[in-house]
């Protein structure tokens, strides 16, 4: 099965995953239910605080509403067939669900890293230009932000699936990663697959480098503003630079940088914080750091109770 030859199609491909042993693989598996468990449970509480809490409905938990939605489908892509090959003994998928996991993945990886730069951008205009703030991200300018997130995603990740899904698989059908990841998928095929390496490496440098850069110009000005009126307003910067820190890092290392040379595992463990460990940090960072969440949370808390 690990093998065809040059006549044959492949029709399904064969996650290889961790290769650890069978108690370490139960192990990992039950970890990673209680992260799915817990990043669901955090991304979920958000959204319903954002939605039932005036002092939440704000540009900025609106823009926190569509990360966590983002996390939420993120995580969903990835996370149940890698616990699901964990405990199995079949550990294959289908042709046509490898090339759909891929695309998901770099389509919700994409909109994650556009929305990064929106959200500091939004921090700009609140902390530099707050006197007009409420004029300039308006109901209709957010709104449009977030359709420019999600048809970015779409359009960045379109082009290079569908040449994807041409290529032919004729040789081995054993994918050394525990997701169907493009580069690992597309070394597989039989055609000279290097112009669509170019092109999927050039397509994540735009997207990173962009983002990268109207977050950290968006933060230059943030921290001169900060500096020169002294102001502790810093707070709700601090969690979403986090949070910008560990995906920009991670994707940069995956994406962006020369993959020659570089051993597997450390690609894997790179994946592992992108694709599980940003999803359930990511409501925790902004819930404790965040006051107004904070007091959301507990005024939700409350009312339970008096219902109850």
């Amino acid at each position: 099965m690990g093998t065809r030859n040059s006549t044959a199609e492949v029709t399904e491909f064969i996650l290889i995953g961790f290769q650890l042993p069978r108690h370490m693989e139960l192990l990992l598996f039950s970890l990673l239910l209680v992260v799915l468990f817990f990043t669901l449970a955090g991304n979920i509480m958000i959204i319903t605080l954002a939605c039932m809490d005036k002092r939440l409905q704000t540009p900025m938990y609106f823009f926190l509403c569509n990360l966590s939605f983002l996390e939420i489908f993120f995580i969903l892509t990835i996370t149940p067939k890698m616990m699901t090959n964990l405990v199995s003994l079949n550990k294959s998928v289908s042709f046509l669900g490898c090339i759909s996991q891929c695309y998901s993945y770099f389509f919700f990886g994409t909109c994650e890293i556009i929305l990064i730069a929106i959200m500091a951008f939004d921090r700009y205009i609140a902390i530099c230009q707050p006197l007009h703030y409420t004029i300039i991200m308006n109901g209709w300018v957010c709104v449009k932000l977030i359709l420019v997130c999600w048809v970015g995603g779409f359009l960045n990740n379109l082009g290079p699936i569908i040449l994807l899904g041409q290529l032919s698989f004729c040789s081995s059908n054993i994918i050394n990663h525990f997701f169907c990841d493009y580069a690992p998928l597309i070394k597989l095929s039989c055609n000279d697959v290097d112009t669509l390496l170019t092109l999927e490496s050039c397509l994540s440098a735009l997207v990173l480098l962009s983002s990268l850069c109207v977050t950290a110009v968006s933060y230059l000005f943030i921290i001169v503003t900060v500096l020169r009126i002294r102001r502790k307003t810093f707070s709700t910067c601090a969690s979403h630079l986090t949070v910008a820190s560990i995906f920009y890092g991670s994707a940069i290392f995956m994406y962006s940088l020369p993959s020659k040379g570089r051993s597997r595992d450390v690609q894997k463990a790179v994946a592992v914080v992108t694709a599980v460990i940003t999803p359930l940090l990511n409501p925790f960072i902004y819930t404790l750091r965040n006051e107004k969440v904070r007091d959301a949370f507990r005024d939700c808390l409350q009312r339970h109770k008096c219902i109850l």
